[in-house]
């Protein structure tokens, strides 16, 4: 039955399922590994079903253990968010907060946003996921988060029984060097005309590319693309001296006077950027604390940003 198994043992299983190794698993978790394989033989035996399937150097989950990994985890975080909350409320200062967030948030919100949460809260400990929305909701989900800064799908967030607050509505614009610029005595571009131009593209983990790629789709176009894969702080170097033009967020333009922002017309492109977490969990009063200096930071800057709309002060 579900209600015998114990945390020691979703421990042992959860360990065992990242490592695929039971010898390895019992060291991470500084146990014997006779010690270790009783545990899971007790928990396989309460539950009436095989966990893994056993050969010599490699361990997989069975299709009993793939649909428990995903609970056993959400349990363990929880476990681990109760402790952390007791912590707080016994007056100590310190506390945790997961923040999952794009690559593309990652250069500029959550970079304002770290600076000013560690400055006044030096004690809680900061640990960052930075991934696609689509990985983020799925770590949200399995317990592995606090909070995930995503773009926004509200059906993909319903489907895995999340909550998403809109934060900021974003204008995706074109960026080129201002030394070496190839788009001259314009403020804006239509997606035609940039087409033809040398363009640098993100990698396939960013949500980014697939509404851009998605974009020049719609109105049968492709990029004329001179190099496809890079991370955002390598797309921004590489437009600043002058290998090509990349269509990006407003944010990331803030501040770095080597890059023009033109904006993209025919079609406006933008994305919603919203706040999630989980429906059945209470928030940390770290993690609490965090989603507020969130909301701070993205109002100040669309106040800095005309391309960036708050959603909160819009509404």
């Amino acid at each position: 039955m579900l209600w015998t198994m114990n945390l020691e043992q979703l421990r042992g299983f959860t360990t065992i399922a990242r490592v695929g190794h039971f010898t390895r698993a019992a060291e991470d978790l500084h146990l014997t590994q006779p010690s270790l394989s009783r545990q899971i033989a007790t928990l396989e035996q309460d539950l009436g079903s095989e966990l893994f399937h056993r050969a010599r150097g490699n361990i997989t989950l069975t299709a009993a253990g793939e649909a428990l990994l995903p609970l056993a985890r959400r349990m363990l975080a929880d476990e681990e968010n109760v402790r952390l909350e007791m912590a707080e409320l016994a007056g100590l200062r310190k506390g945790r907060v997961r923040l999952g967030a794009p690559p593309t948030l990652c250069v500029s919100l959550v970079a304002e946003v770290l600076g000013v949460f560690h400055e006044r809260f030096p004690g809680i400990e900061l640990h960052l996921s930075e991934a696609g929305s689509k990985s983020l909701l799925d770590q949200l989900e399995g317990g592995q988060l606090d909070l995930a800064l995503i773009v926004t799908s509200e059906h993909a967030v319903a489907q895995k029984n999340l909550e998403s607050l809109p934060l900021l509505c974003e204008e995706l614009v074109v960026i080129d060097s201002s030394t070496k610029p190839r788009i001259v005595g314009q403020d804006s571009v239509d997606l035609e005309s940039l087409s033809k131009l040398p363009q640098i593209i993100f990698s396939q983990s960013y949500d980014l590319r697939a509404s851009t790629m998605n974009a020049y789709r719609s109105r049968d176009l492709s990029p004329n693309v001179v190099l496809e894969g890079a991370e955002m702080d390598a797309v921004l170097r590489f437009v600043e001296v002058g290998l090509g033009v990349a269509i990006v967020p407003a944010t990331v333009v803030v501040d770095r006077p080597g890059l023009a922002s033109i904006a993209l017309q025919n079609p406006r492109l933008t994305r919603t950027i919203g706040l999630a977490h989980r429906r059945d969990v209470s928030l940390t009063n770290a993690a609490a604390a965090m989603a507020e200096s969130i909301l701070d930071t993205a109002h100040q800057l669309a106040m800095l940003q005309p391309r960036i709309t708050s959603l909160q002060a819009r509404d």
